[in-house]
């Protein structure tokens, strides 16, 4: 079986956020399994720089707009995952990031830049492929590749069947209704029964409208986005296609997160042997500026600074954090704001809060290693990876029961026996605390060292990941 995923980004070659993460590990797994999966993403110029050899060019000509396009197929680093690259330098040779330019703000031709990644992706999908290979199913992730089902079903079908992933329904390409001529798609695809979204072209619904499935990264968020409050105006079509939805939880790439094998960290240590944890711990504290002190319970947080990640609920705890002798580190950047107020706690709390504004991969692991909690108090979680990676470092998880974290961290309260961390419902700040106060509780107990290990225990590689994936693909070509 041969499946093509489409992605805006895919790590080690490029990344912002999850999405990478999955893009970069899910071919490999998939590997594993038997299948030959590949990988098309944009031409970034950084992209192509880490490449490195470049196995085949196509010339692809004018695709979309008169735009001039090449095909690059590579290879990932590291590996033997083929990869094609969209070359086209009049759209993706840019300042700033994949979506944003110097200046913070989205390049205003993204619609054209991410419908050309879905052209060629669907092409791909056709007997009429310019690589010589012709994908079976085509795993389309979030908007930017949203338009590949639509291509598929509108313009260059029939060929693969397509599977559109929602990794956070809340960002949804959303553009004006004159961009379809530029994109190559019929007038009449503007329609409820379309792309249409209250007036606009919506490249998200376009991906859960014409999709032959759907997936979600998570179970529970898979029920979420078919309610008003989860499905930010989709829910109603979420809820008609609900058949054709499913959650599968996004996986852990354990050969980058394990504290056995971590050299980014001062010491290893494993679920057998955790005396390097107090190691970590005390040069985290060091890292920080914190005052050393073993007793002290450390919450650490890791994240982006916004309120859908429920910052300001751990703005409005510190205080109550610090008044129970515990410490907090925050590292991440975000809305300004949140920059501005975490910054400001540092120096109000010497000693007891460290900060770190921006992004640090090797302080990232170990504020994960460091720490005793890990708060990821989100107001919603479509998945979330740090919880996952506490759990393997023995770092309780303190979570929002929502997404993600809802299927991967069970309440020690609720069930002692299975309970690997700390779960609390309200959204507010009371609810922060409540679970809180249930960590200090619970600290230096023998059951905090029972809950640690089991955490480290549970098993959220890529493989389970990648069977149900599988599982997901073969039945689309059974049916086709």
């Amino acid at each position: 079986m041969r499946v093509l995923i489409a992605a805006s980004e895919v790590y080690p070659l490029i990344k912002t956020g999850g999405l990478a993460d999955v893009a970069g590990a899910l071919p490999g797994a998939l590997a594993e399994l038997g299948v030959e999966a590949r990988v098309i993403l944009p031409g970034y110029p950084a992209v192509k720089d880490k490449i490195g050899e470049w196995r085949a060019v196509v010339d692809l000509g004018e695709v979309l707009a008169a735009h001039h396009v090449r095909l690059i197929e590579g290879r990932m680093p590291g590996s033997d995952i083929a990869v094609w690259l969209v070359d086209c330098p009049s759209l993706y040779h840019r300042g700033g990031g994949p979506y944003l330019n110097e200046w913070g703000h989205d390049h205003p031709d993204n619609y054209l830049r991410f419908a050309l990644l879905s052209k060629v992706a669907a092409q791909l999908g056709t007997p009429k492929s310019p690589a010589g290979w012709q994908a079976d199913v085509i795993l389309c992730n979030d908007w930017q590749t949203g338009l590949v089902p639509a291509y598929m079903a509108l313009t260059d079908g029939p060929g693969a069947a397509t599977v559109f992933s929602i990794h956070n329904i809340q960002f949804q390409g959303i553009f004006g209704s004159d961009i379809l001529d530029q994109i190559g798609l019929p007038p009449h695809c503007f329609d409820m029964h379309g792309l249409e979204f209250h007036g606009h072209v919506s490249m998200l619904k376009a991906g859960c409208y014409y999709a032959d499935r759907i997936t979600t990264v998570s179970p529970t968020y898979a029920e979420e986005i078919k309610h008003p409050d989860g499905g930010r105006g989709l829910d109603g079509l979420l809820r008609a296609r609900a058949g054709d939805l499913t959650g599968i939880l996004n996986g852990v790439d354990y050969a980058q997160w394990d504290p056995a094998r971590d050299h980014l960290l001062p010491a290893g240590y494993s679920a057998g042997d955790l005396s390097g944890k107090a190691a970590c711990k005390a040069a985290l504290q060091r890292e920080f500026g914190l005052a050393e002190r073993a007793e002290a319970t450390v919450f650490g947080l890791v994240s982006r600074f916004s309120e859908q990640k429920g910052i300001d609920l751990v703005l409005g705890a510190v205080d109550h954090i610090l008044g129970r002798g515990g410490q907090v580190v925050l590292l991440g950047s975000g809305d300004a704001w949140l920059e501005s107020a975490i910054y400001g706690l540092g120096g109000a709390h010497p000693g007891n809060v460290g900060t770190w504004i921006g992004y640090d991969e090797g302080r990232a692991h170990r504020v994960q290693a460091g720490a005793d909690v890990f708060l990821v108090p989100s107001r919603f979680e479509p998945c979330g990876l740090t919880q996952m990676y506490a759990l393997r470092y023995g770092t309780l998880p303190l979570v929002r029961r929502t997404g993600g974290l809802a299927d991967t961290v069970v309440d020690v309260a609720e069930h002692p026996a299975e309970g690997t961390g700390f779960v609390f419902d309200e959204a507010s700040a009371a609810g922060l605390i409540g679970a809180v106060d249930r960590a200090f509780d619970l600290w230096g107990q023998p059951a905090w060292a029972e809950a640690q290990r089991r955490g480290m225990e549970r098993d959220f590689g890529w493989r389970r990941a990648a069977e149900q994936y599988k599982a997901l693909f073969e039945s689309l070509r059974g049916s086709g």
